[in-house]
């Protein structure tokens, strides 16, 4: 697996390649996007919509969005802001999104972005990284208590107000 990040210099929009193939990422995982919301119907998301998720995403200035490549396609992408966007006594770097195309779950892959990511901070002499899971993604728990996430509070999320479980690992 190849990580690298996603840079989208000024008004430039994504390739169009490259967007498909993040669209087909995107809806590949339906029943997250279900749960999410974040789509106004999970059987029909967009390029454009997608585009506009991700240049939200970067608008964000500690903001960093990884893509994930395996023989020359995109199987996962990640969103990780270096420090809370609203909590400035939070000492500890967030990932935001971190998906893996439904074909390729349960191969690992998952697993080896969470870990890269979690590689990424560690270097930069981070102490311990947290996130936070819809609290009905009992996949996404499962998923992230396997790798050593422990709940640490429970509490909305701040775009939409869904009940979240925050999760945090020391690095």
């Amino acid at each position: 697996m190849i990580v690298e990040p996603l840079e989208v210099g000024g008004e430039a929009a994504l390739p169009g390649p490259l967007l498909t193939e993040l669209t087909e990422l995107y809806a590949s995982n339906r029943e997250f996007q279900q749960l999410s919301g974040d789509f106004p119907d999970p059987d029909d998301i967009r390029p454009e919509q997608v585009a506009a998720s991700l240049a939200e995403e970067l608008a964000h200035p500690d903001a960093e969005v990884l893509l994930a490549r395996s023989a020359g396609h995109v199987i996962g992408i990640s969103v990780t802001r270096a420090h809370h966007p609203t909590d400035p006594d939070d000492p500890d770097p967030w990932i935001g999104l971190l998906m893996v195309h439904a074909r390729d779950h349960r191969v690992g892959f998952g697993r080896e972005l969470a870990e890269i990511i979690e590689k990424r901070f560690r270097a930069l002499g981070r102490r311990g990284i947290r996130l936070a899971v819809l609290e009905n993604n009992t996949n996404a728990l499962s998923f992230w208590g396997a790798l050593g996430y422990e709940e640490i509070d429970r509490r909305p999320d701040q775009r939409l107000g869904r009940d979240c479980v925050v999760m945090r690992k020391d690095l």
